[in-house]
């Protein structure tokens, strides 16, 4: 028998350290190779660690929330001497996201504990120890109804329930923090009659047989108004104390996914037509929400759009995703009775509402492009045109 020392990987370019969220094993579990054997959160994603040997687990290092540096030892497992000599360096992966908002999709048997990646994680913001659970699936896996059963009969109610803020939700908390203490915003909103757009928008569907949102035909009328304003398509360099104007436009998707708040990127968004913005903003979103996205697809953007759709509401206050200037925020659209040509009419009406970097975006400025931008809206043609 040997000891073999695994040492924490490079999880991605310009990593120099990642928090553990959860551990698979224990001291004294045995592990195959290529097992999961810890999650860990790096500033852009989730990704699972497997282990690099067969054999038992000696030790490991580091909590759920604790920072580990590349290279420092992660773990310590005893196997064959052979074992050790063979092994390969571990590679990592983004890990999936499940529906119900946990981190991980499937199940592993790792140790003493038959149990999903899941119910371990609930099993952890719980304090319950898995270890004193008798499962009722295959082969005495436990199962969530499991976990349930024991927090209700086997501990008393609590008043309230304390998850810890680790992960990308620390990570978005902190760079949330950032954002609003950093940079003054300075909100602006204004409504837009999206009227003529819905009809082009459901005539193009018809024609084409797609389903586009309202998001495309908004990023190509953001892109070609961002030729005259190019002070929004920035950044703030606060270490140098330069903004950075982009000639091109690497547009940002606010994304909601189970793992909280991703901004993927569409690269030379000013280069695609509404097609291929649509397509794109499919693509990029939907491997944000699986965690399919790469470390570039999640940074780089040059200004932000953000929308809830339906949940939109009337009028929000979105957060600058830093170090950009601009963030464009979409409302749900809706029929308003308005004044018309001297007349009451039905119209169906849409706000914007936008924040800006008011140490580098004017108040005349930000509301100049947003009237732009409205004008883009209300008459679709133009957004087609060349």
């Amino acid at each position: 028998m040997a000891r073999y020392s695994m040492r924490l990987p490079d999880l991605g370019e310009g990593t120099v350290s990642a928090e553990v969220i959860a551990w698979r094993v224990t001291a004294g579990d045995l592990i195959t190779e290529d097992a999961p054997l810890v999650e860990m959160a790096t500033d852009k994603a989730v990704v699972e660690v497997p282990s690099p040997v067969t054999g038992r687990v000696v030790s490991v290092t580091g909590n759920p929330g604790d920072s580990i540096a590349v290279g420092a030892e992660l773990a310590v497992f005893e196997t064959e001497a052979a074992a050790v000599v063979s092994a390969p360096p571990p590679s990592v992966a983004p890990v999936a996201a499940e529906s119900a908002g946990g981190f991980i999709v499937g199940g592993t048997v790792l140790g003493r504990v038959r149990a999903s990646p899941a119910t371990r994680r609930r099993a952890f913001e719980a304090g319950v120890d898995l270890t004193q659970i008798r499962g009722s699936g295959p082969g005495g896996r436990i199962l969530r109804h499991d976990l349930l059963h024991h927090d209700q009969v086997g501990k008393p109610v609590a008043e309230y329930e304390e998850l810890p803020v680790i992960g990308i939700r620390r990570m978005i908390a902190q760079r949330m923090s950032e954002a609003k203490r950093q940079a003054p915003h300075f909100a602006y909103v204004e409504e837009v009659d999206v009227t003529e757009l819905e009809w082009l928008r459901q005539r193009l569907n018809a024609e084409r047989r797609v389903e586009w949102s309202y998001l495309p035909f908004i990023a190509r009328a953001l892109v070609k108004v961002l030729q005259q304003f190019p002070q929004c398509n920035a950044h703030y360099d606060a270490e140098r104390n330069v903004l950075k104007r982009f000639r091109a436009v690497h547009l940002g998707i606010a994304t909601q996914t189970p793992d909280g708040l991703k901004v993927p990127v569409i690269r030379d968004a000013g280069q695609h037509d509404v097609a291929a913005l649509a397509a794109g903003i499919r693509r990029v979103t939907e491997a944000a929400r699986e965690a399919r996205a790469s470390r570039a697809e999640l940074s780089g953007s040059t200004i932000t759009i953000t929308s809830l759709g339906k949940l939109g509401g009337i009028v929000s206050t979105p957060i600058l995703n830093l170090p950009e200037v601009a963030i464009i925020g979409v409302n749900k659209a809706t029929e308003r009775l308005v004044v018309l040509d001297g007349k009451i009419a039905i119209r169906r009406m849409m706000n914007l509402s936008s924040s800006f970097d008011h140490r580098f975006v004017d108040g005349y400025d930000a509301a100049a492009m947003i009237q732009a931008l409205k004008t883009q809206l209300e008459y679709p043609e133009t957004i087609l045109a060349e």
